[in-house]
């Protein structure tokens, strides 16, 4: 402790506190606010945080002396108790801040009030929730009062001490929530013993509970003028006790909501200690104090008129208080002492006058006390800066390293920032000899560096991974065969060297790190190294040449490898291992077949048993069936494989099955047919040829071959052609003339096959066919019956072109008398039918309309037209309705017909006019007949109001997008500028 400044300050808060009223007998205090008592009977309540003071007289109504015996104040400042005793006895009064009247707690008189609980944790301005108070023949009571109800709520009596008899001095509450349920602690002190008490429910239902059950207790025997019990709060917590007992000062730590607090037995103190009154006098008899006042780390005790201040932790007296007293008052000195828990001061007070203790940092130099005792974790909990944390540390590390624990000193000396050097410390272990403490050392070092040191990480990093190699070097010289029996040393610092250049592979240089792995020989490392930079050709590299594919394999498969990788490596994997390597291939998505050809090729190349598994085709066979590769490259690479197996039974089934074949609409197959048919040549697979030969559409080669073969391959191929009859009769005859040619029987037996053949060809082919084949000196009568079942077939074959020649006279006949009938057809119009479009009567004279050019006048009606569902239209007026609606093209046929209808007419009428001869105008008049039948089947082919037109219209809408200007004109615009209310008649 540093005894040169001054922790703990003393001011004179009040001269004269009591105001004229007597002397000061007792005080207390809580948020800035004093209440005193004194031996008139007067209550004096200074609030300094509100700046005014009220005084109460409490003797009123009282005979003979009356003094205040203690007065007690809540941490808030707001509720107040007082005691008064005198002659009449003792009485108990309760007064609020805002009251001007204290109010007597009548069910208390005649008792002697020495202690009482406040509820902290639930407590309020206008209410006290549950207060315990103590009385003086050891009983406990409960008190609650409401502010607005200007009286108490209750008291209940709660437990008497009925064992050992004494008053009760101290008393202290504090709840806690245990298991989501509140719990109540309670501790009470006499002179002699310190009770505790915890329990569940209310504090009526707690006392109760020990009806039945011990009440666990602490005895301290010895005599003391006044036992007190103090609690420190922090932060609205109990966070330490003291008790001033007759043996000494009994303190501790306090655990609410612990282990030990939730089992019920009432002991949740922890860190029990005693400070015996001897260690604050020097040589002389022990001094007991008379009233004391508690701390964070310190005690302030008074002892014979003086305030010594006591730490807790090391119990020094670090000070002597000294107070400005008047000369009446010093003859009796400081009185007592008392703390304002909120507020963090304490306050002395002798009869006059008010002293205020302030405290300056009492925790500056706790780490201190803390590191000369040795409890290290406490002193660094309690270091302010760096500085002081690097003594903690220091003392630490000198003293593990005076004991020769090299790895601890290593561990503290790595904390050390400010006031020993990294080169201080290195020279240390290096002088010592000790490199595995060094390696520790700047381990521990790196792991408190900042990321932002890099280049003094590279460097810890890189003499930590030589310190590595050597210690790894030093266990093999020691013995040559820990590799081989698993050296446990040798394989923990293999282990933990591979997770350091994991852990530091970002900040190692590789360059670096690689030529040190080198230098030492460490090739797993090296290797591990290289994976762990992503240098994964080194690694697979090296897999290979220790012939451990399937770790090579692995090293590929992970997603951060380059597939090139892949490709580069495949020949090698694939002779090393082919059933893994295909399986690899087979488990990596995203390669590329075509390019694991050439390593394909190397290794099938190579000879293999006839029982072997071919991996290659395996491989391929996954391409094309499971990833439905096209790549023409993997088809010819499979089938060649397949035309080199002994059995052509795969061969055939790739050529034949479907996942030989091209998608839709796309070639009909993925490899080279003429590569294919060149290599099944050279293999001689001839039925795969006769396949390949049908698939290129070269029918007459593939039948030609099938013949050499199997006469039944041969008719199978002949059958495949079904849209060129004289094809298939042509192979049919190619297999006719090899079956007639290559039957070895009699003569009349070889006639009999041949024409057993002719059944089969299904009527294809006829007897007449296949008798140039037989020889010229052939008997006729071994065909008889063939011929003349030929000569039946004609027969029937001219009959039955009778019978269609007479059924197509008969037709012919039926349609020229449907003609010559519609040439008479006829229909009879009312006079008062109406045109369809311009509702006029059809039968007006043609002057009305302006006689139509082109048409042929009836007298002087206008040309018209009648459709069968009744509808009749003007010629003029029908032409105008369907150019209208029907579509631009047809709309200008129409017209253009019309247009040389009329240009024809005038020609043929000034032509009439000039007298030509009447053969020149009877060509003209037959292009006009022409043109008018164009005219009659564009506009009359169907009724405008009943056929598709009319349909079609269904689909338009009522205005067309060119009418759009019509739209604008409909639009209904106010004019703002002329409008007018205009009045209507009622």
């Amino acid at each position: 402790m540093d005894h040169g400044r001054q922790v703990f300050t003393v001011d004179l808060l009040e001269r004269h506190a009591a105001k004229g009223h007597g002397v000061i007998t007792c005080m207390a205090a809580g948020n800035d606010v004093i209440v005193i008592g004194t031996s008139k009977g007067w209550v004096i309540r200074h609030d300094f945080g509100g700046g005014d003071s009220h005084e109460f007289d409490l003797s009123v109504g009282r005979q003979g002396d009356q003094s205040i015996h203690r007065v007690f104040v809540d941490p808030g400042g707001c509720h107040c108790i007082a005691t008064v005793v005198g002659q009449g006895g003792a009485e108990t009064f309760y007064t609020h801040a805002k009251w001007t009247k204290p109010r007597v707690l009548s069910k208390l008189k005649g008792l002697v009030v020495n202690a009482v609980a406040w509820n902290r944790q639930q407590i309020t301005e206008v209410s006290t929730k549950e207060v315990i108070l103590g009385t003086d023949n050891g009983q406990l009571h409960e008190l609650a009062v409401d502010e607005k109800d200007k009286k108490e709520k209750y008291i209940k009596f709660l437990y008497e001490l009925t064992e050992l008899a004494g008053a009760l001095m101290g008393l202290q509450m504090e709840t806690a929530t245990v298991i989501n349920e509140a719990r109540y602690y309670v501790m009470a002190v006499t002179p002699t013993r310190l009770y505790s008490f915890t329990g569940f429910g209310s504090l009526e239902t707690v006392f109760s509970s020990y009806l039945d059950r011990t009440v666990h207790f602490m005895e301290l025997p010895g005599d003391i003028p006044n036992s007190e019990l103090h609690f420190f709060i922090k932060q609205r917590r109990a966070v330490h006790f003291a008790w001033l007992s007759g043996a000494g000062i009994y303190h501790g730590g306090l655990n609410f909501g612990g282990q030990q607090s939730s089992s019920g037995n009432g002991n949740f103190i922890e860190n029990k200690a005693l400070l015996n009154y001897s260690k604050l006098s020097e040589g002389i008899e022990a001094v007991k104090p008379s009233s004391m006042a508690l701390s964070e780390f310190h005690f302030l005790l008074l002892l014979e008129n003086k305030v010594k201040v006591v730490n807790r932790i090391s119990e020094n007296i670090i000070e002597d208080l000294q107070f400005d007293q008047t000369s009446d008052s010093a003859s009796k000195g400081i009185i007592g002492l008392c703390s304002d828990a909120t507020a963090g001061l304490f306050y002395a007070y002798d009869q006059n006058s008010i002293f205020q203790v302030s405290i300056n940092d009492e925790g500056q130099d706790m780490w201190k006390v803390y590191l000369d005792m040795k409890e290290y974790a406490a002193s660094l909990a309690n270091c302010r800066d760096p500085f002081q944390r690097d003594q903690v540390y220091l003392v630490q590390a000198e003293a593990a390293f005076s004991s020769k624990d090299y790895f601890r000193a290593a561990s503290f000396y790595a904390k050390i920032n400010c006031i020993l050097s990294f080169e201080e410390v290195t020279l240390k272990f290096i002088s010592a000899g000790e490199q595995d403490a060094l390696r520790t050392f700047l381990l521990r070092k790196l792991d408190n560096l900042e990321k932002d040191d890099k280049c003094q990480i590279t460097m810890i990093s890189t003499w930590t991974t030589e310190l590595y190699l050597d210690k790894i070097n030093r266990l093999l010289l020691e013995d040559d065969s820990a590799v081989e029996n698993n050296n446990s040393d040798y394989q923990s610092i293999i282990k933990e060297f591979r997770a350091f250049l994991s852990d530091s592979k970002d900040v190692l240089d590789e360059t670096t790190t690689m030529k040190l792995l080198e230098s030492y020989g460490r090739v797993e490392e090296m290797v591990y190294f290289a994976s762990l930079k992503g240098q994964y050709e080194i690694v697979v590299h090296h897999y290979i040449q220790q012939g451990e594919a399937k770790r090579a394999l692995e090293v590929l498969q992970k997603p951060s490898v380059p597939v090139d990788l892949q490709y580069k490596f495949a020949p090698d994997l694939i002779a090393l291992d082919a059933y893994e390597t295909v399986e690899s291939w087979m488990a990596t998505k995203n390669l590329n077949p075509r390019k694991l050809i050439p390593a394909m090729m190397r290794y099938s190349s190579e000879p293999h048993a006839k029982n072997e598994t071919h991996e290659v085709i395996k491989y391929l066979e996954y391409c094309v069936h499971k990833l439905h590769n096209e790549d023409p490259g993997v088809h010819n690479l499979l089938l060649s494989l397949y035309a080199k197996q002994e059995d052509d039974s795969s061969l055939l089934r790739f050529l034949e099955c479907k996942f030989g074949k091209g998608p839709d609409n796309g070639p009909e197959f993925f490899y080279d047919p003429k590569y294919a048919l060149r290599l099944c040549l050279k293999e001689k697979r001839m039925r795969a040829c006769v396949h390949i030969y049908s698939m290129m559409s070269m029918h007459e080669e593939a039948v030609a071959l099938a013949l050499q073969v199997d006469p039944e391959l041969a008719m199978a191929e002949a059958d495949k052609v079904e849209d060129d009859e004289d094809l298939r009769k042509k192979l049919w005859l190619m297999i006719a003339k090899h079956v007639v040619e290559q039957e070895k029987g009699t003569k009349r037996e070889n006639i009999r096959m041949a024409i057993a053949f002719l059944k089969e060809t299904d009527g294809l082919l006829k007897i007449e066919d296949i008798l140039p084949f037989f020889p010229d000196f052939a008997l006729i009568d071994d065909f008889k019956e063939a011929i003349c079942s030929s000569l039946e077939d004609y027969n029937k074959q001219i009959e039955q072109l009778k019978e269609e020649m007479n059924d197509t006279t008969h037709g012919a006949d039926n349609i020229r008398n449907d003609i010559s009938a519609l040439a008479q057809r006829c229909t009879v119009i009312d006079r008062d039918e109406e045109c369809g479009v311009c509702r006029r009567k059809i039968l007006n004279t043609g002057r009305e309309f302006g006689m139509g050019r082109g048409f042929t006048s009836v007298g002087q009606m206008a040309p018209f037209y009648v459709f069968p569902c009744g509808h009749a239209f003007h010629a003029q007026c029908l032409i105008a309705h369907v150019t209208r609606c029907t579509v631009e093209d047809h709309a200008e046929y129409i017209l253009d017909l019309q247009k040389q209808l009329t240009l024809i007419s005038s020609e043929a009428r000034r032509e009439s006019n000039g007298n030509l001869a009447l053969e020149v105008s009877i060509p003209s008049m037959t292009t006009i007949d022409k043109l008018r039948s164009q005219l009659d089947d564009a506009i009359a082919s169907e009724c405008p109001f009943c056929g598709d037109l009319m349909i079609r219209e269904i689909s338009l809408p009522f205005i067309l997008p060119e009418e759009d200007q019509h739209v604008v004109s409909w639009e209904i615009k106010p004019n703002v500028g002329t409008q007018r209310n205009i009045p209507l008649p009622v």
